[in-house]
């Protein structure tokens, strides 16, 4: 059957691609980043773990 919309061209003929490359939405968005925040870059990773609790060792 062919559909008036789709100009003749049988929905069969068509190829899927289904690789694993292909993005349809990113992992993180840009408001989720530490300039999206109004941060810098970076982090205090190292400040964090010096200032850790007696008790959580």
């Amino acid at each position: 059957m062919n559909d008036p919309g789709m100009g003749g061209v049988s929905g069969d003929d068509r190829v899927v691609d289904l690789s694993d490359d292909f993005v349809v939405l990113p992992e993180q968005t840009t408001d989720d980043t530490d300039h999206g925040w109004g941060e810098r870059p970076g982090g205090n990773d190292d400040w964090l773990l010096a200032e850790r609790p007696p008790h959580w060792d």
